[in-house]
């Protein structure tokens, strides 16, 4: 089984936030004990301050770790579709293919206002329009095929024109024509992780994403949800192990890792997310306690042969088609 670790960096009114050596460290040592990848948010419903921008703080992490996996949270609210894409795919390459995008089809009612949408979103909209942003994302991450860029100075040819592909979308609410002006991603593109989903969204979720969190279920339940989510994938044309999906329940300072041992026991589901807030003396409890447990344990694997995060995960070519 695969294991995550969440970290939101938003820190309550009041509350210190993490300096950069305090969230390096702490990747460090979940890189040591074997976890698979680390996600940063920096949202939150409340009054918040984040000491840094979420995929910012990757660009970092990037060149202090070799192996484990970076995911961050980003806005369809707050980026545009081709710079977001141009951002994770940046990423990516510095960090030689292990990034990926947590994304949430959940509206914050908070952050519209931010953005020139005072009045924010109808819930069927946000959702439509998070779908169409995420299908222009991944349409320009599969902009160029692999060996399209040459960089012959010699003959005069920067790319091979045959591999490069215009996304050319016109939409409901965007107009994208593409390419993207970055590089292939080393991992093919980065990882889709999606968050936040509710019924209706699990089709869309099943279709394109390469991880799948789930909130809220309980370990008799895990299986049979993630076997829903799975033949939802087959159904829209892919191959159930295309799809990994991953149970997601908080960490508190009382955590025991045997709770853990039943959810390893019956496999019910491909991983878990543990979640934790940036607080120091539960990251420093987690690193201290935890994850020396979970490597006693067996739980979490003590390396990573695999280069990037999408070979973590067993995942083939970059999500949906």
């Amino acid at each position: 089984m695969h294991l995550a670790v969440s970290l939101n960096i938003a820190s309550a009114a009041g509350q210190a936030s993490l300096t950069f050596a305090e969230f390096a460290a702490f990747v460090r040592q979940a890189e040591a004990a074997g976890v698979d990848m680390v996600i940063i948010s920096d949202a939150t419903d409340g009054p918040s301050s984040s000491p840094f921008e979420a995929t910012t703080l990757l660009a970092g992490l990037a060149t202090v770790t070799d192996r484990i996996g970076l995911v961050a949270s980003a806005s369809t609210l707050a980026h545009q579709p081709y710079n977001l894409a141009r951002r994770f795919a940046s990423l990516d390459i510095i960090s030689h293919g292990r990034i990926g995008w947590n994304a949430t089809l959940r509206q914050n009612p908070r952050e519209a206002a931010n953005f020139s949408r005072p009045e924010g979103f109808s819930d069927d909209d946000f959702r439509r329009r998070a779908e169409e942003y995420i299908g222009i994302v991944q349409g320009l991450w599969r902009g160029w095929d692999p060996g399209a860029l040459l960089f012959d100075r010699g003959g005069g040819r920067f790319h091979d024109p045959g591999k490069m592909h215009f996304l050319d979308h016109k939409g409901e609410f965007f107009s994208v024509r593409g390419p993207l002006n970055v590089a292939r991603s080393p991992q093919d593109t980065p990882v889709l992780v999606m968050s936040g989903l509710t019924e209706a969204d699990l089709d869309f979720g099943a279709k394109v994403a390469d991880v799948i969190m789930l909130d809220d279920v309980a370990p008799a339940d895990a299986m049979a949800a993630c076997n829903r989510l799975k033949r939802r994938a087959v159904t829209a044309g892919r191959e159930p192990e295309a799809l990994k999906v991953l149970v997601t329940f908080p960490v508190g300072p009382e955590f025991s890792t045997e709770r853990l041992d039943r959810w390893f026991a019956g496999q019910a589901c491909d991983g878990l997310n543990l979640t934790l807030p940036a607080d120091l003396s539960a990251v420093g409890d987690f690193t201290d306690r935890v994850l020396p447990d979970l490597r006693r344990r067996g739980l979490a694997r003590s390396a990573h042969a695999e280069a990037t995060l999408r070979d973590h995960f067993g995942l083939g070519a970059g999500g949906g088609q």
